[in-house]
Parts: C-alpha cells; structure tokens; sequence
C-alpha cells in the first residue's frame, strides 16, 4: 500500500494551510480554549464558515450538484484534519458539513433541503443531535422519547441528555419512539430548537464551555412535515450518518500534534534525554500512527465504493487509545502545559478526555468488536 500523498492533494493540504495561518487570529490558540460550544468560539466559527464558504474550501468534498467542488473522501479527510490539527475553529459545524448535509439530500424532503440546506452552505447555521438518554446511551435502541402523531403534528415529550451544541443549536436531528418496536420504532423528527416546550440546561464540566447539556422535551408540538425519511426509518438513517460523523472527527492528528508539542517542551527543557520520557513518547507515537492507519484502510473503502461495516469502531476504538495515552503523557511529564505554559496542550486535553464518549462510548465500540469483527460468542446469562 502506497501511503504517500499525491501532489494535488499535498496542495490541498498547503491550501487549508494558507487560509487557516490568513484567518485565525494571532491569539487563537489561546482563544480555543473556550471550547467548540462555547459561546465565543460559536459566534467565532460563524464568521470563520462564511469565509470557508466563500473560497469553496467549507464543504469540498460535496458533490458538484449539491454545490460542492466534487473532491472525493481524501480530501474530506484532508480537510477535516488540518481543522482538527488547529482545534477545530469550525466549531460545531463539522457535523454540518460531515453528515447533516449529506444526509438531508439523502433522505431529506424538498421542502427540508430547501429550508435547511442554505445556512448549512453559507456556514450560518449549528445544529444538534437528541440522541442519548438517561437510560439509553450508546444503546439507542432503548431510547424513550416519545412522538405521538395526533391530527397532523407530532407531540413530543421525553429527554436527551449529553448533548453537544443544544444550548446555542438552531435545530436538533431528534430521534424519537414512534412505537413500541424496538429499532423499527425509531423515527428522526427535525425540531427548531426555540420550538415552546424545549428546556436546555447545561450540564458543568472539565471540558470546555457550554458543550454538553440536558434536553427537556415537554409537549412539544412540531407539524409532520418535520418528520425525517419515514416513521420506523430512522435506523437505516442512523447508520448511514454515523458512518459519516464518525470517520470525519480526525482525533488522531490533533493528539499527534500535541504529543509533537510536549516533546518539543520536553527537548527545551532537557528533560527528553531519560529513557523512560522516551520510551512512552514512542509508544503514544506509535498509538497515533496505528489509529491513523486504521482510520486511511477506511477512508479507502470508501474511495473503493465498498460499504463499511463494523471495523469503523476498531478504528475509532484505536483512536480513543491513543488520545487517552497523550493526555496521560502531558499529566505525568509536562503538568505545567494544563496550567497555563501551553494554551495548545490545554485545548488538547479538554478535547481528548472526552474520546471515549463522544460518537458512542469506547465500551460500546469494544463490544461492537467483540461480537462483529471477532465474533466471539456471548456469555450466556
């Protein structure tokens, strides 16, 4: 396998290189610290999305008639990594251009594509995903937030909980109990998120500004045009976008460039010289390099047209190693980075403690390998 770049898609790289060192400020990565739902970085990466938008550079990956410049999944890649690599100044917006958009053509409406499509397009838009429950996490089968169709409108009552991006969303890609089945009564509903009846309360963290919270649901009333695809659809929905969300979140590059960072403090220190330092070095290194490879074998099916399965969550279980391993390296050899000496290893750190949770918990993926890609047999109960 040939792991080199090709020249125009080094350039592509050089180019989100330029416009990134143009259009972030001199203070950015002191400013990355608010976090991707914060506030500050919300308002910041609305402005930042119009200018990716206007030089084409905000969704290139998109098809030529959903208005994209039809680059294919290694530039989508690429994008999504020098984004990830400068602390993600696209904000909550990734998922936008991940997978909201490519979804909505998909499986959207005309009127939904025509109502949503543009501030996607134009980087004006945030949205959020109701997925977890109190009692239903990673298991989304389980989930208890209920939709009851009476005379045209849905009625919908029921919570969400850690949800990224709901406090400042403008809409929630809700998923909601149709019936009593459990996968074919799921049913996505797109939901304004100053719909009456929606309470958001943040829940405080170690990770940032604003980027987690609980979702009230209480008789909130939506039209039935709101439905997304049909009722009982939304498994075949999920499992085509999450195969999107979870392929375009890079982790691995910005633990990568953190490490590259802490080592570099370490050399200046001269404290890189003892064995030990050197030695776990390697090894995050080298956790690093195996999710990226895990993650590129992927990418590749998908340039190849072959389905992905359940080896997506090796490699994003490869990816939660190595991120948990750089935190772990910048607390024991370089703590002064948390406390100020590094506003780039602080980012790092409120982004990668939250690895194993975000897209679907790490024991999740662990027992999607045990049983799909394994096929281990199950303790009987």
């Amino acid at each position: 396998m040939n792991f080199e770049w090709s020249e125009e898609q080094d350039a592509f790289r050089q180019t989100l290189r330029d416009f990134l060192a143009a259009n972030l400020p001199d203070d950015w990565e002191k400013f990355s610290e608010h976090g991707p739902a914060s506030p500050a970085l919300t308002a910041f990466a609305r402005d930042f999305c119009k200018k990716l938008a206007d030089v084409g550079l905000l969704f290139p990956h998109w098809p030529v008639e959903m208005g994209g410049e039809g680059l294919g999944p290694w530039e989508q890649q690429i994008l999504a990594e020098e984004m990830w690599i400068a602390g993600e100044p696209r904000g909550g917006q990734y998922m936008n251009v991940n997978w909201i958009g490519p979804t909505l053509v998909k499986y959207g409406t005309q009127e939904q594509q025509a109502r949503y499509l543009q501030p996607i397009t134009e980087g004006k838009s945030l949205w959020c995903q109701g997925f977890s429950e109190p009692d239903a996490g990673s298991d989304l089968a389980s989930l208890r937030t209920r939709a009851t169709l009476t005379d045209g409108n849905y009625v919908i009552n029921g919570q969400k909980i850690w949800t990224s991006y709901a406090g400042l969303a403008d809409t929630c890609f809700l998923l909601t109990r149709t019936s009593d089945d459990r996968k074919k009564g799921i049913t996505i509903l797109l939901v304004p998120m100053d719909t009456p009846g929606i309470t958001v309360r943040q829940i405080p963290s170690l990770i940032g500004e604003g980027d987690i919270h609980e979702v009230f649901f209480d008789d909130v009333t939506v039209p039935e045009g709101a439905r997304f695809g049909d009722e009982g659809q939304a498994w075949e929905i999920i499992a085509y976008s999450l195969r999107n969300e979870r392929l375009g979140i890079p982790r691995f590059t910005l633990a990568r460039a953190a490490l590259d960072r802490a080592v570099a403090m370490l050399k200046d220190a001269g404290d890189f010289a003892r064995e030990y330092v050197r030695i776990e070095a390697a090894r995050c290194a080298t956790l690093c390099e195996a999710a990226a490879t895990a993650n590129y074998a992927i990418v590749q099916k998908r340039v190849d047209g072959l389905g992905v399965g359940p080896e997506s969550s090796s490699a994003r279980f490869a990816t939660v190693m190595c991120e948990r391993a750089v935190c772990e390296f910048v607390v024991e050899f370089v703590p002064e980075a948390l406390a100020g000496a590094s506003p780039y290893l602080k980012m790092h750190h409120q982004r990668g403690i939250v690895a194993g949770i975000a897209s679907g918990a790490a024991e999740i993926q662990l027992n999607i390998i045990a049983s799909d890609v394994l096929e281990l047999p199950r303790e009987p109960r």
